[in-house]
């Protein structure tokens, strides 16, 4: 599995939809609400087959309430031994 997150512009007032959206599709690990530029914090994991632009453009940027997104891709930098 390929972790990634995405922050989330929503638009006014509509940030607890947008969360609930979010958790409701089932499709998040982790939803979290922040101050600043961003109002939430998402954490998803896809296959590592799955092409993450394909994925967020199609089942994240669906959803109503949404104003912009920012999409974080990790990757592995440092190792346990």
């Amino acid at each position: 599995m390929v972790p990634f997150f995405v922050q989330f512009k929503c638009k006014l007032g509509q940030s607890y939809a947008v969360a609930n959206a979010l958790a409701e599709a089932e499709i998040a690990s982790e939803i979290y609400s922040t101050a600043g530029d961003y109002d939430l914090l998402v954490k998803f994991y896809v296959d590592n087959d799955t092409d993450i632009g394909h994925f967020v453009n199609e089942k994240v940027q669906v959803i109503a309430g949404i104003q912009d997104t920012h999409t974080i891709i990790t990757f592995k930098a440092f190792g346990t031994g």
